[in-house]
């Protein structure tokens, strides 16, 4: 398995480039971010621990997931950069699809989507997307942003995305950019990955990971698609041996680690012992 480690950003803590660099240097292979466009200050949605609090402020404090990732693609050369997770659809789709597209290009084909649903439907609703539709309104989103990366005339007739026969370039390195999403890995959603997306990344309170890949194979077959789908685990504690016996059932494809938000040196140590505890150079 490889492996990844996610920083949850703010503006008070380690600059993702300082930390993607030294990932690199350190062997991991992949480099994530979150994205939240703001916080409601009042809130209907429980956080995903079914809290109505948030864990910590740096809900509030989160960077832009694709400027993060920028900075660490002009400092490094080969860690993947993805976000865990973004959110696309509060975007306009066909301006994401420009950012995504020239950020694949510029950094050589480096890019993969970790995408979520959104559990925050108060946030969901200051971007105009129904709560009930989420899904749909992904669906199309990466449709349209699909065909402008990979068709000479894009066009999209959707019920949220809408435009005629256009021009976009860079396309991205890659083609179609990898979209895996961070998301509870219940039969609905298992459904939908088979159809729409290309993997599926553990929420960091999982449990049940095996049966549930067993369960996305299931579905990839049913929707006859090629390969294997892409299974990345969010790791939230220290792994018992059982866990990674598990994880290696699933079939996973990465684990990914997570460091403090804290200062630079602070960080960097802790990504040491990381290192260590891993085996990697």
């Amino acid at each position: 398995m490889r492996n990844g480690v996610v920083l949850f950003t703010s503006d008070r803590g380690i600059r993702p480039a300082a930390l993607a660099k030294a990932a690199e240097e350190r062997g991991f292979d992949t480099f994530y971010v979150p994205e939240h466009t703001h916080i409601p200050v009042r809130r209907d949605a429980l956080h995903p621990t079914g809290g109505e609090d948030l864990p910590d402020d740096r809900y509030l404090r989160t960077l832009d997931p694709w400027v993060c990732l920028a900075t660490a693609a002009a400092v490094t050369e080969r860690i993947g950069l993805a976000t865990a997770v973004s959110l696309p659809v509060e975007s306009d789709p066909i301006t994401l699809a420009k950012t995504l597209a020239t950020l694949d290009h510029l950094s050589g084909g480096r890019l993969t989507i970790g995408a979520g649903f959104g559990w925050n439907t108060d946030e969901l609703a200051d971007h105009h997307v129904p709560a009930e539709r989420r899904r749909t309104v992904l669906k199309e989103y990466l449709e349209a942003m699909r065909a402008l990366w990979t068709e000479e005339e894009a066009s999209c007739d959707g019920e949220f995305v809408s435009f005629g026969p256009s021009w976009a370039y860079p396309k991205p390195p890659q083609g179609r950019i990898p979209v895996i999403i961070g998301a509870g890995g219940g039969p609905k959603t298992m459904k939908w990955i088979a159809r729409n997306a290309d993997g599926w990344m553990t929420t960091p309170i999982e449990t049940g990971v095996a049966a549930k890949a067993d369960l996305l194979r299931k579905e990839w077959a049913e929707a006859d698609r090629a390969g294997e789908p892409d299974v990345r685990i969010l790791v939230a504690r220290r792994p018992a041996p059982e866990d990674l016996a598990e994880w290696e059932a699933a079939g996973a494809s990465e684990l990914i680690w997570g460091v403090p938000d804290a200062d630079e040196a602070a960080v960097l140590k802790y990504l040491d012992r990381t290192a260590e505890r891993l085996g990697l150079a």
